[in-house]
């Protein structure tokens, strides 16, 4: 009997891993794909930023509802939901024929995901037991992240590069209907509960910042003056405002705002909302300036981030034996200072910026210091959380995760196009210039992150017993997902 229940727990555990590696990979697989669909598609380089952007709204914004989606309605069955979205928006994104039609396919992939990770980390909660075996299927979890992120840059490179940036979405498909035939068969189904969606929070978040972001992104072309832009960007103040007094007052509220109560939590939303609104746009401009500027192929390219990536999963690796010898708080702010080191070293690139002194060892600090700020991050907005709150807290900390990157690329979006240099510079060297721009203003960001997580930093004993204090397993997957940094 024993064997056969560790046997249906490894398929449980080979289904989940599955699912979520799908999600990790269509976010690094587009990165790399970037060049070849502004080419095929004819995206203008603001428009391309939403190929980035619907999908990290749509994920964000409709997290929180998809985590109490599966309280609601059964986590398996919320699984296969989420997982039938996913699987089809790839092959809509991989079909796709314009701008519009790539852009809202990313969207209902972006809704997918929102609904198939919340469930993919609570199947894993209810399958295993607490103790030994539950910490075991996280690490397989948080390993997942790291290699298939990696992987995902590298084999995104080898189909845009020798069959075609659409493969690397078209694939979903025999895997996700694969694992939709089996969920059934193997995943256990959790008890449906009574409550409220609090779809209104849902629906006003999700709005008012897909309007903030457009504002945003749309005065890059327009200008701030244009009544587009102002209209887009007030209204979405107004909804956010009205997600806000609809916090204060549903029942079942998707954000309690109690947890802003604590000044090192709200310091911690805040700084991994700048952190990611720098490393989103590292990512999204690095590889441009690859494969653009400097000529790389899609799967040289691809190659190229791994001095990033390999510090980044070796530095995670690093963060709990450093946390409790230094504290979360110290571990943060030499995360954030390497990081800020690296993005000001990378900023400086040019046309003709050689690869190994000018990218691979700046990228290395990037890597290092990512891999070595969102651990103490996560635990700063976990920090005195009660037992009823803790899967909120981590929702919380998932939306700043995917919305900081969000309106960092947004902004930065601006900053690239207003970097045209007085009309001094053309071609690869006017490119260059941008990126550079848009870089130093992420820079700009991880010196505010700095200072917040500085300004927040609690005494000493508070941070000892933090750092020594276990994370309620409702949140251990934010943790583990922490290699999506910023794709």
């Amino acid at each position: 009997m024993a064997g056969v229940r560790e046997l249906r727990k490894g398929a449980i555990l080979a289904i989940v891993l599955a699912s979520y590696t799908m999600i990790v990979l269509d976010i690094s697989i587009v990165i790399t794909a970037l060049p070849k669909i502004h080419r095929s598609l004819d995206f203008s380089p603001v428009a391309l930023s939403w190929v980035q952007n619907a999908y990290l709204l749509a994920f964000g914004g409709l997290l929180l509802l998809g985590a109490r989606a599966g309280d609601l309605l059964g986590r398996r069955k919320v699984f296969i939901i989420g997982l039938g979205f996913f699987t089809l928006a790839s092959v809509a994104v991989g079909s796709a024929q314009s701008e519009t039609w790539l852009i809202a396919a990313r969207a209902v992939q972006g809704a997918g995901a929102a609904i198939l990770a919340p469930s993919t980390l609570a199947l894993l909660q209810t399958s295993f037991d607490e103790g030994p075996e539950r910490t075991r299927a996280v690490a397989y979890y948080a390993a997942v992240a790291g290699v298939a992120s990696t992987v995902g840059l590298v084999v995104g490179g080898m189909f845009a590069g020798w069959l075609s940036w659409r493969v690397g979405f078209f694939i979903n498909l025999p895997i996700g209907i694969a694992m939709m035939l089996a969920a059934p068969r193997v995943l256990p189904e959790t008890q449906p509960r009574r409550g409220q969606s609090d779809a209104a929070g849902a629906i006003t978040s999700t709005l008012g910042m897909t309007l903030l972001v457009f504002g945003i992104v749309h005065s890059a072309d327009a200008g701030w003056g244009d009544p587009v832009t102002f209209a887009a960007i007030a209204l979405g103040a107004i909804l956010l405002g009205l997600f806000v007094v609809n916090e204060r007052r549903a029942p079942q509220p998707i954000m309690p705002l109690r947890l802003f109560s604590s000044r090192e939590r709200t310091g911690a939303y805040a700084a991994r909302l700048l952190f990611l609104g720098a490393m989103a746009p590292f990512w999204f401009f690095t590889t441009q300036w690859l494969q653009s500027v400097a000529g790389y192929s899609a799967v040289a390219a691809g190659l190229a981030f791994l001095p990033v990536t390999l510090p980044n999963f070796a530095a995670a690796l690093a963060i709990p034996r450093l946390t409790q010898r230094y504290g979360n708080p110290t571990v943060l702010v030499g995360g954030l200072l390497i990081s800020l080191i690296g993005m000001v070293w990378l900023s400086r690139l040019g046309p003709d910026t050689p690869y190994w002194t000018g990218i691979a060892l700046p990228m290395a600090l990037i890597g290092i210091g990512q891999g070595g700020s969102l651990g103490p991050l996560t635990a700063g907005g976990l920090a005195g959380v009660s037992s009823e709150d803790a899967g909120a807290a981590g929702g919380v900390t998932n939306v700043a995760h995917q919305i900081g990157g969000s309106l960092g690329l947004a902004v930065l979006v601006v900053v690239f196009a207003a970097a045209d240099a007085g009309g001094a510079l053309s071609g690869g060297a006017l490119l260059a210039h941008r990126i550079a721009a848009a870089l130093t203003a992420g820079a700009v960001l991880l010196a505010l992150a700095l200072i917040v997580s500085l300004a927040v930093r609690p005494r000493r004993a508070a941070t000892t017993d933090s750092a020594n204090a276990p994370v309620p397993a409702a949140t251990t997957g934010v943790a583990a997902s922490e290699s999506l940094a910023g794709r």
